[in-house]
């Protein structure tokens, strides 16, 4: 498969393929076509001297500093030397694949005024899987994420570091491995290749389709608690959600009511008590509020993909070049933000089923910590410690950042969005939401273990999966390996691919 990139049909799927996947990609005709007229019209403009900001004239409190013709042409390369200014670890290379593609994208729109060339390597770079070394952290997402794309616009120079074929190399050598020619940076060209938040959007993209897969599975593992618990169902009706009228709480009541078909909790078999405590009755209102944040933010996110986040802009239809902050990252951390926020919330009503699981009194019979031998073995007990402190560390992480502006460049640049913190934070919110659902999933399977009645299909088929990851726990043993197991297993979406075999897709 190839994805032709276009401008406007860029999705989070289509990142995910291209950054995890490494698919193919390619400019869309027309797409060149809009490149080139562009070029066209700024290399005309630079003819007649026309002022025209970042192309011949500084930026930021330089912005009022006009260029003489030989400056203009080694202006693109310390403008990229000078916000090469990151530090430390490296971003992951899906994190950096997708920001190179959402900057080829940009590009393709026809406005942004640099050399066809620039576009065309980036391409090759990813079709090739050179990836340049970028330091995640230094971005304050506006005038985009400067610094993160200075460290991919080195390589246009044969400068920098990449990765290629597994080594880390001088940027020169593998461009030269991989047979990719060094384009150099004329005017606007570098400018043109890191005025933009591609790298916290790509971030976010690869979030999204991340979290999706996480809260059908966060549906999963409500499933299987409520059949542990003996849950009334009756909150699950669809109509109860329809009348209210909340697109993702239908959702998710359908999804759980999915699992548990052709189940003896379903099929009304089993006593149940006339109303449950919040957490068992409310999880397609709280799971169904994180499907719609997510709707949301998807939106955003894949505009900001097919917008032209870039400045100058430049019309080539009108001869016209404007200046603005179409690079300010806050249309996606702003949102990005509050799917952080979700996350976190859906695990805090994961814990809250675990913890009854766990304690005798609110847990229908079951025994206590899910253990046979109380007293002498504690079961369960400690693995609500582990979510818990995880919880902890994702309520700190859920402060938005998109609020904690620090002015910069001598206060021209005096409000910025900071995604790249957002983005960067929400990563490690979902790495311990995955920790949370896996510990929720793995008392669910040992709490069926006592049941003796017969459980819906989905439950069975997820329970199955569980069970070739993490044995029942007869007598006490040290869970930290099946604790990192089980966030191992629900990161990697087994349980989810292999219930949606047996029941179909969950949303």
């Amino acid at each position: 498969m190839t994805l032709v990139i276009d401008g406007d049909s860029l999705k989070i799927e289509g990142v995910v393929n291209v950054a995890r996947h490494g698919e193919k990609v390619e400019l869309h005709p027309q797409a060149i076509e809009r490149i080139n007229k562009c070029r066209d019209m700024l290399e005309r403009k630079l003819a007649a001297n026309e002022i025209m900001y970042g192309v011949n004239t500084g930026i930021g409190e330089f912005s009022e500093v006009v260029l003489n013709d030989d400056q203009v042409k080694d202006f693109q390369k310390y403008l990229v030397y000078n916000h090469a200014a990151g530090i430390g670890d490296p971003a992951p290379i899906e994190y950096v694949r997708g920001a190179m593609l959402g900057r080829a994208n940009v590009h393709s729109h026809g406005n942004s005024g640099c050399r066809l060339e620039i576009t065309q390597t980036l391409i090759e770079m990813l079709n090739k899987n050179v990836t340049p070394f970028v330091c995640q952290k230094g971005s304050v997402g506006a005038c985009g994420d400067l610094a993160p794309m200075s460290q991919i616009a080195l390589l246009m120079l044969g400068e920098g570091k990449a990765y290629f074929e597994g080594e880390l190399l001088d940027g020169k050598e593998a461009m030269d491995k991989a047979g990719i020619p060094i384009p150099g940076l004329q005017a606007r060209d570098g400018l043109a290749t890191i005025n933009g938040s591609n790298v916290l959007t790509a971030m976010s993209a690869i979030f999204l389709y991340d979290a999706d897969r996480w809260l059908k599975q966060a549906e999963i593992a409500a499933a299987m608690s409520l059949e542990a618990l003996k849950a009334n169902m009756k909150p699950y009706t669809s109509k109860l959600h329809e009348v209210r009228g909340f697109q993702g709480a239908v959702r998710s009541a359908n999804a759980i009511n999915m699992m548990i078909a052709d189940g003896d909790l379903k099929e009304q078999r089993i006593k149940v008590k006339v109303q449950d405590a919040y957490s068992m009755r409310s999880s397609p209102q709280v799971i169904g509020t994180a499907h719609d944040a997510i709707r949301w933010a998807r939106s955003q996110v894949e505009i900001e993909l097919n917008g032209v986040g870039d400045n100058p802009i430049f019309f080539p239809d009108e001869n016209l070049a404007l200046s603005g902050a179409n690079f300010q990252g806050s249309p996606v951390s702003l949102p990005m933000d509050m799917v952080g926020i979700a996350v976190t919330m859906v695990s805090v009503l994961s814990e809250r089923r675990m913890n009854r699981l766990n304690n005798p009194a609110l847990s229908e019979g079951l025994p206590a910590f899910l253990t046979k031998g109380a007293g002498m073995f504690s079961g369960l007990m400690l693995s609500q410690y582990t979510a818990d402190m995880q919880i902890v560390e994702q309520r700190i992480l859920s402060a938005p950042a998109s609020i904690q502006s620090i002015p910069a460049a001598a206060d021209q640049e005096d409000f910025v969005s900071m995604g790249m913190n957002t983005a960067i934070k929400n990563f490690q919110i979902m790495d311990n939401a995955y920790g949370i659902l896996g510990i929720e999933l793995m008392a669910a399977a040992q709490a069926l273990d006592f049941r003796d009645f017969k459980f819906g299909t989905g439950t069975t088929k997820a329970k199955e999966v569980i069970r070739k990851h993490v044995d029942f726990l007869d007598i006490d043993r040290p869970l930290y390996p099946d604790h990192t197991a089980m966030k191992e297993l629900v990161k990697s979406g087994e349980i989810l691919e292999e219930v949606e075999k047996v029941i179909g897709s969950l949303g």
